[in-house]
């Protein structure tokens, strides 16, 4: 994938990092929250600390921040160690809500500050998501965050935010192997936004056994799902995976010792479907 130059991955195992429009470093792998409660997710963020994760993925609507933070505690890591993405509900676009939004999410994570920001659906019935990114940057002037971005955005919906001005670092996407957005990735690299994937893996995601993914996965002696999670982080899109589980954390996170070949990345793209996204962001959004 051509990156402008000072974009690019920075590290070795077990979490590379990719460095977002502003420097800030974003690790390429993290573990994703949903639809866990605060134990489970305390559990599990304990556990994964423990194996080597450094990016928390976490949101409002989840309902698991306070559990994101009480894992982190448990651990007893450097706050400075970890990424903490959590994402705001349309309650809170425009005027002083973002403000309130940021308040309310680090007194759940009982932090100082929230590494990476973002606008969790444009809602464009309410059209109030050009004000929430004007209070997004507002935030980051202050150091409250330390990058913001959005999540579900469409391109006409990013394009609303150039015309003003503004750009996400990060856009957060449904992205796997038959939902590969072509169109929104190209815009991402034009405008130097690093995408973001949730659902990497789909769900139970038939394109797991596929030709394209199996054989890659038996030539280089990893699982379909490390071959898919692969596939995403070589090409520069910071993915988020969720698992309890600590043998899959670890399996998921052990990706890093090989590459996929430019024949092998084809393969996997080609699975694309050109099907739409589980949940439109234009009809969708809480």
């Amino acid at each position: 994938v051509d990156l402008p130059s000072d974009i690019g991955i920075n590290g070795m195992n077990p979490s590379p990092t990719v460095a977002l429009a502003n420097g800030v470093q974003m690790p390429l792998l993290g573990l994703g929250t949903w639809p866990m409660d605060n134990d489970a997710t305390a559990s599990a963020v304990k556990t994964a600390v423990s194996n080597g994760y450094r990016l928390f993925d976490t949101a409002e609507s989840y309902g698991n921040e306070a559990g994101v933070g009480e894992g982190l505690r448990r651990t007893g890591i450097r706050r400075d160690e970890v990424f903490i993405t959590s994402k705001f509900n349309k309650e809170w676009h425009g005027g002083g809500g973002v403000a309130q939004a940021f308040e309310a999410s680090a007194k759940r994570l009982g932090v100082e500050y929230i590494d990476l920001f973002l606008i969790h659906w444009p809602d464009p019935a309410q059209d109030r998501y050009v004000e929430a990114f004007i209070g997004l940057e507002a935030l980051l002037r202050e150091g409250k965050v330390r990058s913001i971005g959005t999540s579900n955005f469409k391109p006409k919906h990013l394009q609303r935010l150039f015309d003003a001005g503004l750009t996400p670092h990060v856009n957060q996407i449904q992205l796997d192997p038959e939902h590969v957005r072509s169109d929104i990735q190209a815009l991402h690299r034009t405008k130097r936004i690093i995408t973001g994937a949730y659902s990497p893996l789909g769900r139970g995601g038939a394109f797991l056994s596929r030709p394209a993914v199996s054989e890659a996965a038996v030539r280089h002696s990893k699982t379909p799902s490390q071959v898919v999670l692969r596939w995403l982080t070589q090409q520069c899109i910071a993915a988020v995976s969720k698992s309890a589980d600590p043998r899959r954390q670890l399996e998921n996170l052990d990706i890093f010792d090989f590459e996929l070949t430019a024949e092998e990345m084809l393969r996997i793209s080609a699975l694309d479907t050109g099907g739409p996204a589980r949940l439109d962001p234009d009809e969708y959004a809480h």
